[in-house]
């Protein structure tokens, strides 16, 4: 899970880091420019230039479309497409949809019959997946760098013309319900959806990323395709790739889906967070893990002098509403009670994400049965304080959430069911300690270790080209640029003993204000034997 989250926020540039650059494109501009209102062609004016810093590079098409790229050496290229959609968008209507929309994922299209796609791909090496998360859909693969046009056609007939058919239907229908059931029985994967849906209560980021089984029967190819139309728009796509020529995709993007006609309500003021910058280096500055909330959490980079300010991805009209609340599943028959507990956290844009990420990983933990070693967390609190002292622990672990508009952090605890009353206690314990000052409170040898650990983990996952592909295209979804490797981990140097506790005092004490107004009150999630489990929330 640590390796999952991602941050942005930064300040400076490393010596090796170029300032980032506007670069004006003038036949991108021309397109841009066509049909479009005065206020439309001065946005797009501003959006449609080819942006650089040392490595990476982005184009935004006359549609919308973002196209970013990072040409990196490597023996092969990735290329992925991400759509500004996912559960946090349905309503009670469309509930489930997302989860059915990548599991039918590149089965027959108006072009192409299911037996075509599926042999295509493998000539491809069958290295293609999608997937579906709260706040976007994921298409990514894997190919030699030859193989690139091929690809981009496939995906872009996979995305705009799936058939859809009643037959696909059913089939994932049947499949959902295997799946489900079989999620049900483990509470490691269950729980954190449990978890959402009760600390966002009958809103957005509580929206279940698993279609309910009820509302299978509802998923009609009609309902399906309504969805896609609402949300498959083109100012919500990004095209990205690693190892490839930024104007060659660009090109191939252009010729694949810049046909796409804009949206009604399109406006290029909406994405203004294309602009790259630097952000003051005096100032503090503002996505299951750790690495994901490093590098899709920040804040927005603007260049120096500029005057075109951010402006935060769109939600579809409603923000996250941090409800909290409780939810306990009496199920005699599971070996451990699981307790999970958890506040609103901050949100990607907030400036304290890079002294949250590192709490998380100062906190750390695992399981009972875990390796050890440095890299492992053997170090973290949770492991030195907790699974070190506590024999009947069977596992404890930090988590953090990061959202556009929100966040969850909490601590996750499996213990045997005849220490259920102290169980609670432990965590709370190791809560109040982070958020204090004195005795038991955090070293500087704590923070600097932590702070190693998460720049190391997050180096380590970039060598990752898969990873580095959809640290690219996320981030450009969401802010619309790239911010380099070296700023965050200057960001990270720059957290410090006062930071993080301001930090745990501001999260843990229940004071995050974000855009929904949540109420600060904690979020409990419990299953398994729960009797003698004491008043959690107290």
């Amino acid at each position: 899970m640590a390796s999952r989250q991602l941050l942005r926020a930064a300040t400076s540039i490393s010596k090796n880091t170029s300032a980032f650059k506007l670069l004006k494109n003038p036949a991108l501009s021309r397109r841009a420019s066509t049909n479009t209102s005065p206020i439309q062609s001065e946005a797009l004016n501003a959006l449609n230039p080819t942006q650089n810093n040392s490595i990476t590079k982005i184009t935004t098409l006359s549609n919308g479309i973002r196209v970013t790229t990072e040409n990196t050496p490597g023996h092969f290229s990735a290329v992925g497409v991400y759509l500004d959609a996912g559960s946090r968008y349905e309503t009670p209507r469309t509930m489930g949809v997302s989860h059915l929309v990548d599991r039918l994922a590149f089965k027959s299209t108006k072009n192409r019959t299911i037996e075509r796609m599926q042999t295509e791909l493998e000539s491809l090496g069958g290295n293609v997946m999608c997937a579906s998360s709260r706040e976007a859909i994921m298409y990514q693969s894997a190919i030699f760098y030859q193989d690139l046009p091929h690809l981009l056609n496939i995906l872009a007939d996979a995305i705009r013309n799936p058939l859809i058919t009643q037959e696909e239907v059913a089939e994932q229908q049947q499949t959902a319900i295997y799946e489900l059931s079989e999620i049900w029985q483990k509470p490691d994967m269950i729980l954190p959806e449990l978890l959402h849906t009760v600390a966002y209560k009958d809103n957005t980021l509580g929206n279940p990323m698993l279609c309910p089984e009820p509302k299978l029967a509802e998923m009609t190819p009609e309902l399906i395709k309504e969805y896609l139309a609402n949300w498959y728009r083109p100012e919500r796509i990004v095209v990205a790739a690693a190892g490839a020529h930024h104007e060659e995709v660009v090109a191939l993007t252009e010729k694949f889906f810049g046909d796409m006609p804009k949206s009604p309500d399109f406006n290029a003021h909406t994405f203004k967070t294309s602009v790259l910058g630097v952000l003051n280096p005096t100032k503090h500055t503002s996505k299951p893990s750790l690495y994901k909330t490093i590098t899709t959490a920040a804040t927005s980079f603007l260049s120096q002098g500029s005057t075109l300010q951010p402006v935060p991805i769109s939600h579809g009209g409603q923000k996250s509403h941090y409800t909290g609340g409780t939810l306990y599943l009496e199920q005699p028959t599971l070996p451990h009670t699981y307790v999970y507990i958890a506040l609103e956290g901050l949100p990607i844009h907030d400036p304290d994400i890079y002294a949250l990420a590192t709490l998380q990983m100062l906190l750390g933990g695992g399981g009972s049965f875990s390796a050890g070693g440095p890299g492992k967390g053997m170090y973290t609190r949770l492991f030195t304080h907790v699974l070190n002292q506590y024999a009947w622990m069977e596992s404890c672990m930090c988590f953090n959430h990061c959202y556009t508009d929100s966040g969850l952090f909490g601590i996750f605890a499996s213990c045997r069911p005849d220490y259920n009353h102290a169980v609670a206690d432990v965590i709370a314990q190791q809560f109040d300690h982070v958020a204090r000052r004195g005795r038991y409170g955090v070293t500087e040898e704590e923070l600097n270790r932590a702070k190693n650990q998460l720049m190391s983990s997050l180096l380590m996952n970039l060598e990752s080209r898969m990873v580095q592909l959809e640290d690219l295209g996320r981030q450009v979804q969401v802010h619309g640029f790239k911010v380099p490797v070296e700023v965050m981990c200057q960001k990270i140097r720059e957290v410090t003993l006062e930071d993080l506790l301001r930090v745990a005092q501001r999260v843990i004490r229940g004071q995050v204000v974000n855009e929904g107004k949540g109420t600060g009150l904690p979020t409990i999630v419990a299953q398994g034997q729960l009797k003698n489990l004491q008043d959690v929330e107290k």
